[in-house]
């Protein structure tokens, strides 16, 4: 069968989006490549987003190529399918584009993971695939019909039929990936990288999977949730293809990049730089300093809330105090050149208090952030707490919060974001 994988042209103008904006590797559609490749299909791969190219050519040539199944991701890679845009604009355009060329159309993404029916009525796909899909995808190429394949979403005469929960993949056996040499080489963004300026392209790599805690603030119940870890000899395969394409950094999209010896004894002297996000409460002092001599040269850190209190109303279940967690990050940055402590709004945490600890912090060459608004994403714990299960209205609903409850925003994030439905106009009728 032939099947048509598509990162589009993202855009983020006047959205809440927080992520980076910048390209990065469409990792969910490398990976399943893979694998229908290894199952005897024929896949064409294209990233509107990295190689710049608009919807239109893309729709093009992916009619010239007249796929059976075309596969679009509602969310710029795996890194940020946990702080997706919420909106589903740049999706839908693609489709629209696309215009009934692209044979069985698929989304793929944490929307529909989490509210499948309001994705199959936005984007008028005729699938949609709740949680990891790789395998799903290979299980749709090989001819099963949707509705027979669990993970998989379909409206019947407008009826939404769902079959089972979101799907986790086996992932641990994924294959290396080997990217386009013309990808690699226009990858100039090193991901969350402060202490020198990109002199050689960055990629993404992924060395596990899902994360052990359930933070209430963290959208990955319908996807990416279970931890795995990958098999080492994979990851180094793609590791070292990597860097004989010229790759000098790696960003490790890991949920949560968990204190690993053998993958960090590993890179030491392979000559990778690379970043990572984390706990820092999970790492004790001789492994920071192994963290440091694989070649760590960022670290993001979870810290959210300065408060004991405030990190257990979070459901951190951290067991360390405030200034336990301020002397790891000093002694981290002593082996790692950048290292940032994200905090997040709490209950609690009064802005002076705030102040003197980034002082503090900054003093030590430790970047902490101001604390930032956090969206009540539909697949997160806080939702949940706040209106139950997610419906076809969980986006919106979500959005509206969002909106109302905060007069600023994160420093990245546009000046005037739009309502929901204003950053849809494009979408099809709910």
């Amino acid at each position: 069968m032939k099947v048509a994988l598509l990162n589009p042209p993202w855009r983020f103008d006047q959205s809440i989006y927080f992520g980076c904006r910048e390209p990065h590797l469409p990792l969910e559609l490398g990976y399943t490549r893979a694998l229908l490749l290894a199952a005897g299909h024929d896949v064409l791969l294209l990233d509107g987003h990295l190689c710049g190219r608009d919807a239109a050519s893309l729709a093009d040539e992916v009619a010239a190529y007249a796929p059976d199944i075309t596969v679009v991701t509602t969310a710029p890679s795996y890194l940020f399918w946990r702080c997706a845009p919420p909106e589903l604009r740049v999706p839908r355009e693609m489709f629209a584009a696309l215009a009934g060329r692209g044979g069985m159309t698929v989304a793929v993404g944490p929307h529909g993971s989490s509210t499948p029916g309001a994705v199959l009525r936005k984007l008028g796909v005729d699938v949609v695939v709740r949680g990891e899909c790789e395998e799903v995808l290979v299980a749709l190429a090989a001819g099963t019909p949707p509705a027979d394949i669990a993970g998989c979403a379909v409206l019947d005469n407008g009826v939404l039929r769902v079959n089972g929960p979101p799907q986790a993949a086996t992932f641990t056996d994924l294959p290396a990936l080997r990217w386009p040499d013309a990808w690699v080489r226009r990858h100039r963004h090193h991901h969350h990288r402060f202490d020198a300026v990109p002199d050689c392209p960055g990629a993404e790599v992924e060395a596990s999977r899902g994360c052990p805690y359930s933070c209430t603030f963290c959208a990955k119940i319908d996807f990416r949730d279970g931890y795995r870890r990958r098999l080492l000899p994979l990851l180094l395969e793609e590791i070292d293809g990597l860097r004989e394409q010229g790759v000098g950094y790696l960003y490790f999209i890991d949920e949560i990049f968990l204190p690993n010896r053998p993958l960090l004894e590993a890179l030491v002297g392979r000559g990778m730089q690379f970043g990572v996000q984390t706990r820092i409460d999970l790492w004790k002092p001789e492994m920071i300093a192994l963290l440091g001599r694989a070649g760590c040269v960022s670290i993001e850190a979870g810290v959210e809330s300065l408060t004991e209190d405030g990190r257990a109303a979070l459901d951190k279940r951290c067991k360390l105090t405030t200034d336990e967690l301020a002397d790891l990050l000093i002694l981290a940055r002593r082996h790692v050149p950048f290292v940032q402590a994200n905090l997040i709004e709490s209950t609690g945490d009064d802005a002076a208090m705030v102040a003197r600890w980034r002082e503090r912090l900054q003093a030590q060459g430790v970047w902490a952030n101001d604390p930032v608004p956090l969206y009540p994403y539909p697949s997160s714990p806080d939702y949940r707490r706040l209106w139950g299960e997610p419906d076809e209205a969980a986006w919106e609903r979500a959005h509206a919060h969002y909106l109302a409850q905060f007069a600023r925003f994160s420093d990245i994030q546009e000046n005037a974001p739009l309502p929901l439905a204003a950053l849809e106009a494009a979408c099809l009728p709910a």
